[in-house]
């Protein structure tokens, strides 16, 4: 089993009729600039230990669940809106740096939020960094009926459990799955995160942390051009980090690529690209020292 050396402590904030749930390292002190590490698409918090431990500097780090991921419920819904996110991202900054900005990091679906964020709210916002937020595809207004009609073909298949995630055996299981999907997390540490990125339910199996209602395709196309407007609205340093596997090339086959995405790149004021090698889109696990230094770098 994986060994922690920095110890978290779980908080539950209010936020918008969510009992939010929080995990932080450190504690804050006057001149401390708080690090905001969000996770991305069924993940966790937690996902985010092994960077923590590799850190080397003693930081005030706050990492949420995300609503309707790990410890932090979903208030219900059946299917999840991108703008909530950005809401709940500036609660939580109310709450816990109300007079500061916070060095902030996103992973992927946090990459995302934590980028078109940064462009509404740039005052709040000392330093970027995002590792792997890449967007989506553009999109054009007469792919509309076919995406309304995704997403109540799949509503109707969340409500009829057609979409529900696979509950394992037991926690090994889950290791094995963590594993699978990254042929580079270790025993050890796959050991480890089955346990916080899963749960035993009532009938003894293990579930994953993460709503099946996550599942659901967006209403809404994707608007390239609004997300460039807030690229250019990014007034602080930006940081994008890329694993040397090609995860854009292994999703979307050409619909979308890193070329793609570099262009985008190019309306960010300040943005600096840094690759990690032997690694793929979950480089937190992959290349924890690695990225903890490049962090600790770009926010010195």
């Amino acid at each position: 089993m994986y060994q922690v050396k920095r110890i978290c402590r779980s908080e539950f904030v209010p936020i918008r009729n969510l009992q939010y749930h929080v995990q932080i390292w450190g504690e804050p002190a006057p001149g401390k600039v708080p690090l905001v590490m969000v996770h991305g698409w069924m993940d966790v918090a937690a996902s985010y230990q092994f960077v923590v431990d590799a850190l080397g500097h003693d930081h005030y780090i706050i990492a949420p669940d995300w609503r309707g991921y790990g410890k932090t419920g979903s208030g219900g819904v059946d299917n999840f809106w991108f703008p909530d996110y950005l809401a709940d991202l500036d609660f939580l900054l109310d709450h816990y740096a109300p007079l500061q900005t916070v060095n902030l990091v996103g992973h992927s679906l946090g990459g995302n939020v934590a980028m078109v964020y940064s462009g509404v709210r740039p005052h709040r916002i000392r330093r970027l960094i995002n590792l792997e937020g890449f967007g989506l595809p553009a999109t054009t207004p007469d792919q509309a009926p076919q995406r309304y009609a995704k997403w109540m073909d799949d509503l109707k298949q969340l409500h009829r459990g057609q979409l529900d995630l696979r509950a394992y055996d037991a926690v090994t299981g889950v290791a094995r799955r963590l594993m699978k999907t990254n042929p580079r997390l270790s025993p050890d540490k796959a050991n480890w995160l089955a346990r916080h990125w899963a749960a035993p339910d009532i009938d003894g199996k293990w579930s994953i942390l993460g709503q099946a209602a996550h599942k659901v395709a967006s209403a809404h196309l994707y608007q390239v051009e609004e997300v460039l407007a807030l690229y250019r609205n990014l007034s602080m340093p930006v940081l994008s980090v890329e694993a040397s596997d090609n995860s854009l090339a292994l999703w979307w086959k050409g619909k979308f690529t890193l070329d793609q995405y570099h262009e985008r790149l190019k309306h960010v004021p300040q943005v600096e690209i840094a690759v990690i090698n032997d690694a793929g889109h979950m480089m937190h696990h992959d290349q924890p020292e690695i990225l903890a230094a490049l962090i600790e770098r770009f926010i010195a």
